[in-house]
């Protein structure tokens, strides 16, 4: 009785291992998009081009998925080299002690509409670590003649203060929040 049981939890192990696919970012068709209000009556956007991903998938379902990104913070890109050297000091971001921000899922859970999930996690910017929500569209997998492709759009609102990002001269009028908007494609492992 005792070996068949060993026997079943180790073939349930490596069904479970065999089923999950790996993916990994591609950055050529992918994008990190933020933007923030500024003076109250415009909205500034920027990017962060460098990036890392990475999401296991049980065989190609994103419910119960685990997703890990990795942003090299040095990358931000508003079109303006002085506001994104502004956003690299300690007024922002501080890039030499924080050069990296991280997001690491904790759930994704499957919504009532089709093709959209809830994508609970992580966030830590500047040492910080927060819980956030990404609302999450899925597009579906495409085969080509380089392999499979995973699309999803993913969307958060967060509040730059709660990571330390708090400068904020009363002339300037920068928002407290600030919209991620992530469009993601990831090719199969």
């Amino acid at each position: 009785m005792k070996k068949a049981f060993l026997y079943l939890a180790v073939v349930f192990i490596s069904v479970s291992a065999i089923a999950q696919t790996q993916w990994k970012v591609d950055p050529h068709h992918s994008s990190l998009n933020f933007n923030i209000s500024h003076s109250g009556i415009s909205i500034v956007n920027g990017k962060f081009l460098e990036y890392t991903g990475n999401l296991t998938t049980n065989d190609k379902a994103l419910k119960d998925s685990k997703f890990e990104f990795t942003v090299d913070v040095k990358s931000i890109d508003t079109n303006v080299d002085a506001r994104d050297n502004h956003l690299k000091s300690a007024d922002f971001f501080e890039v030499e002690k924080h050069p990296t921000m991280t997001f690491k899922s904790t759930k994704m859970v499957a919504s009532k509409k089709a093709n959209h999930y809830t994508l609970h996690g992580d966030l830590t910017i500047k040492g910080i670590t927060k819980p956030v929500v990404f609302e999450v569209t899925y597009g579906g997998i495409a085969k080509g003649d380089k392999g499979e492709k995973l699309g999803m759009k993913a969307q958060t609102t967060i509040n730059r203060f709660d990571y330390n990002i708090n400068y904020d001269p009363t002339a300037a009028g920068i928002g407290k929040e600030v919209t991620i908007i992530v469009h993601l494609q990831f090719a199969k492992q």
